[in-house]
């Protein structure tokens, strides 16, 4: 009797553990003071963060047109993009910006419930609020476009969003960008670009069993996170014949120095980069150029040479 006793008492403390480390955490209220938005940095922030790449309704011209739906493969099941367009109903005109912010930053859902982390908002995480509250404020701005996502292709036991509380426990670190008082003010504005709202890292990097970053090999590439081809290693071991002129070329107009595209999702990557300000491009190049060569993975010999332009 005693025996089960403890059995089921050790059983009970761990689930309660479980329960307790997978719980989303209350969202707080936004510790800045009230400001009128900055509308076109949020247009900024809309195109830095890759926003229409993903959430634009796919198949048509228009990139404003946030109603979502892009299917997004991965070891882990196909997630469909959210509609993020002002709808009241299917979208999100009826958040509050703390709401957006905690969504952004934190991962977590108007209703409590974890994201996904195919929402890349373990670089997010280390974006400035403001740039996050001009973001909303520009959506906002935008054509509400009816239609509900259907839910995610994804199997148990990866289905369970309780279980991302440890997951981001593990690779989310909930850190803000902190500039490098040693670097320019553009080295600065490049490292911000880049490693939050660009979120390059997320592609760009392998990953390990669990869906995380291998923090060893940032930016040294690795297989494509949809499930074909490969993504380049932007360190100074894959762009090392690269100038800062050549990135900064190349994020404008897609072309590479050997007179060739941009193909597959870094195409739709292009569509935003080129959207930004020359000095915003010139500070990413910079900072990319300023990475120090890492090895990356073992790239398969079968993949073929386009497989680096996607």
């Amino acid at each position: 009797m005693l025996r089960r006793f403890l059995m089921a008492a050790i059983i009970a403390a761990g689930f309660g553990v479980y329960w307790w480390l997978t719980a989303p955490p209350m969202m707080s209220a936004i510790a800045e003071p009230a400001y009128a938005p900055n509308l076109a940095n949020g247009q900024t922030t809309f195109n830095a963060g890759g926003c229409s790449s993903c959430h634009a309704v796919p198949a048509q011209p228009d990139r404003l047109k946030l109603g979502g739906g892009l299917a997004l493969p991965s070891p882990f099941g196909t997630f469909y993009v959210p509609n993020i367009s002002p709808d009241p109903a299917d979208g999100i005109g009826r958040w509050t910006e703390a709401e957006f912010v905690n969504a952004v930053t934190r991962g977590i859902s108007p209703a409590g419930f974890h994201y996904f982390p195919a929402f890349p908002y373990t670089s997010y995480q280390h974006a400035k609020v403001d740039d996050v509250r001009d973001l909303f404020a520009y959506l906002k701005t935008l054509e509400p476009v009816p239609g509900k996502v259907r839910d995610h292709d994804v199997p148990f036991p990866f289905n369970i969003r309780r279980n991302l509380g440890i997951w981001k426990l593990m690779f989310k670190d909930g850190t803000r960008f902190a500039p490098d008082a040693a670097r320019s003010a553009q080295w600065n504005r490049g490292a911000y670009l880049v490693n939050s709202l660009g979120h390059c890292a997320e592609c760009h990097s392998p990953r390990n069993l669990l869906g995380g970053i291998i923090a060893a090999q940032r930016f040294a590439g690795g297989p494509n996170p949809e499930g074909e081809g490969w993504v380049p290693n932007i360190t100074q071991k894959g762009l090392e014949e690269w100038s800062a002129k050549d990135i900064e070329y190349f994020l404008e107009t897609g072309l590479l120095p050997d007179g060739d595209s941009a193909g597959g999702a870094m195409a739709r990557v292009i569509k935003n980069t080129s959207q930004l300000s020359a000095e915003d491009r010139v500070a990413m190049a910079e900072y990319l150029k300023s990475l120090p060569p890492v090895e990356g993975p073992p790239r398969p010999k079968k993949a073929k040479k386009d497989d680096d332009k996607s």
